[in-house]
């Protein structure tokens, strides 16, 4: 295992689980005994993940802020940032719209189906309309009040605040920024410090991915609905998927036009980034390692990443919103409703808006999809239809997230000049020592 790459280890590891999982599901005991023994490991490794996720923003965030030295160079990069992220949201939802309106999935679901369907999973559904509907009613600006912590303490003891941890890295890089630099050096080399603790720490949780992604995946496996409703909804999955491929086709080709590096530079640095993310169903979770996978191989400076990342996490579901604009046409098809193109414009514009407020977790996703169907005018209830294939394509989405994520910051970085070769310098990723050497003698 040592002497392969790192996202070799971990396909390898996904790859193993489910072939585990296979086999143990001829067993009586076989689904108990993974429930029981395997997905426990799967949970410490996403749970070791996810402690990491806030105390990295903050040093990260901070450290890159101040190192600006400049608000304007700030302000700059935060409205690069956004501004991209609104752009290939957009960009998505309207790939999504396409795709569904051509192949037309929910045309193949037959009323029995979607009957047994919705029975099956009406209760999962009215849990996630309920969570929707308190959203709704909280007023138009709960969302722009939410970002603002009363206690930075409760807002870093729980990874769905991570837009409030963010506001206050970022408050606090500015105040290092007016402050004399006399003053502001030693917390600035605390945060260093406290950085790249952070980082190492990384290193050796991602020792374990392999084995993390193997229970992940098995459990994956044997708690999986029947094949029946698999097959019923497989027009929609292939609908989702080719979507999602599209889009990440997208990202290849603008990260090749604009910084001129080629595809396979790209997808092998940030792979196993990817690989985690369609293991966990978490931006949050693989945020730490998106991070590394971005300033070490694919030559983004700290600063760029460490601001640009953390927002892109909260902010950036490219294939989340667009598995919502997917999932709402098909949803209407399977009920016969004819969407005008008012309505499908009006799911563009609030599947973007939906995937701002979308948490960085594991199916958050699917309660803002309600907020899209209750505007187009899509009964709530035909949620339950897409539950049964929900997590799988969780994991596909995520993995574009996270990869629109890495290639945005690509952009910035190249718009700001803060783009250069890798910087390979930690252990865990089996690159040989010479060739780090040279890279860093480069750099």
């Amino acid at each position: 295992m040592k002497k392969l790459a790192l996202h070799w280890q971990i396909l390898l590891g996904m790859l193993t689980g489910v072939l585990f999982a296979l086999i143990l599901t001829n067993f009586s005991w076989g689904a108990d005994f993974v429930s029981d023994w395997i997905k426990p490991f799967g949970n410490i490794f996403i749970n070791a993940l996810k402690l990491i996720a806030v105390p990295l923003i903050l040093a990260s965030l901070i450290k890159g802020i101040s190192d600006l030295k400049d608000i304007s160079k700030l302000s700059q990069m935060g409205t690069r940032t956004i501004l991209t992220y609104i752009i290939t949201t957009v960009i998505a939802v309207s790939i999504g719209l396409g795709m569904v309106n051509l192949i037309k999935p929910g045309s193949a679901i037959s009323e029995e189906t979607r009957n047994d369907l919705i029975t099956s999973y009406e209760g999962d559904a009215s849990v996630r309309i309920a969570d929707a509907q308190r959203q709704k009613d909280a007023g138009p600006l709960q969302a722009l009040e939410d970002i603002v912590p009363s206690n930075i303490f409760d807002a870093a003891s729980d990874n769905g605040n991570m837009l409030q941890v963010i506001f206050f890295a970022i408050f606090f890089g500015i105040g290092l920024i007016l402050i004399p630099e006399k003053t502001s050096k030693p917390v600035k080399d605390f945060f260093d410090g406290f950085n790249e603790v952070i980082l190492k720490m990384i290193d050796i949780i991602m020792l374990a991915a392999p084995y993390g992604v193997f229970a992940l995946l098995a459990a994956l496996v044997v708690e999986s609905p029947s094949t029946d409703l698999f097959a019923a909804l497989a027009m929609y999955a292939l609908t989702v998927i080719v979507g999602l491929a599209l889009m990440m086709g997208f990202y290849i080709l603008i990260v090749w036009i604009f910084t001129k590096n080629k595809p396979g530079f790209f997808l092998n640095g940030i792979s196993p980034a990817q690989l985690l993310a369609f293991s966990t169903s978490s931006s949050a979770a693989t945020l730490p390692v998106t991070m590394e996978r971005v300033e070490e191989h694919l030559g983004v400076h700290k600063e760029v990443a460490s601001f640009v990342l953390p927002i892109g996490a909260t902010i950036n579901m490219d294939g989340t919103s667009l598995y919502q604009a997917v999932a709402a046409v098909f949803i209407a098809q399977a009920f016969g409703i004819d969407l005008s193109i008012g309505a499908q414009l009006g799911i563009i514009v609030t599947a973007t808006l939906a995937s701002i407020g979308s948490a960085a977790v594991p199916g958050a996703g699917m309660v803002m999809l309600v907020i899209v169907l209750a505007q187009a005018g899509i009964p709530e209830a035909g949620l339950a239809l897409i539950f049964a294939v929900d997590r799988p394509l969780d994991m596909c989405r995520t993995t574009v997230n996270v990869t629109g994520d890495a290639a945005v910051s690509m952009l910035v970085a190249k718009s700001v000049d803060k783009l250069g070769p890798p910087n390979v310098k930690d252990w865990d990723d089996n690159y040989p020592a010479e060739k780090t050497q040279v890279v860093n003698q480069e750099i």
